[in-house]
């Protein structure tokens, strides 16, 4: 890590090299930090990468964590087709929720988040069983019936409200918010600024109300004596 920050400036080139370190999740937030085109601070990355970090050392489950993820693409307004492509390659999940997730990927935008967790989860197979229409249950049953419930709650809304109410009512894990900057020690050194700008420019007025004028050879450049 330290020889690529030396040499290239970046730390997601090195984590590239480190898959059985970093997963590829992990690296995906890290490049989007140091890219200088979007909004999304390295503060902010690592702050999730800590609690992500703890949260997997405490065997997430698959549920868990897809939530977790997936709100952090929410969130930050992250690509959604590479940070889903990244989340299918991590090793948290197996091949048929690594193969569903691929899915989602191609369907985000299409179909709300809610509707696809509904029909994927063991309430909607509920349903379907006492209306006997079991053979119209999707493959594979992928959340659970208390998962299903909130998901069909949550139908055309925002997804953060899908997310907000699985912790609240489930306890999944909320995603980090850096603490707010103190805007009082950001605004001072520019008020200091400005009290000076402001000095300079009367002075500037009280020279031009004099009979000499403004003495322009203040501003001129030291001359190289010859």
């Amino acid at each position: 890590l330290l020889a690529e920050l030396n040499h290239v400036g970046t730390m997601s080139t090195a984590m590239k090299k480190l898959g059985h370190y970093f997963t590829p999740f992990q690296t995906y937030l890290v490049e989007a930090a140091e890219d200088e085109r979007g909004r999304f601070d390295m503060r902010r990355a690592l702050l999730i990468l800590e609690h992500e970090a703890r949260f997997r050392s405490e065997l997430a489950s698959c549920m868990a964590m897809f939530f977790f993820q997936f709100e952090v693409l929410c969130q930050n307004r992250l690509d959604y087709d590479r940070g889903l492509n990244h989340m299918a390659n991590d090793v948290i999940y197996d091949p048929i929720w690594s193969a569903w997730i691929l899915g989602v990927r191609h369907r985000i935008g299409l179909i709300d988040l809610a509707d696809l967790v509904y029909v994927h989860s063991e309430y909607y197979m509920q349903l379907r069983q006492r209306n006997g229409e079991l053979s119209a249950v999707p493959d594979p049953i992928l959340f659970g019936e208390k998962e299903g419930k909130i998901a069909l709650a949550n139908r055309r809304k925002e997804p953060l409200y899908l997310f907000a109410a699985l912790q609240r009512q489930l306890g999944y894990p909320e995603v980090p918010q850096p603490p707010p900057r103190d805007s009082v020690a950001e605004q001072l050194p520019k008020m200091i600024r400005t009290m000076e700008r402001l000095e300079i420019r009367i002075k500037l007025l009280e020279d031009e109300q004099r009979e000499k004028g403004i003495d322009l050879k203040q501003f001129y450049g030291k001359q190289n004596e010859g």
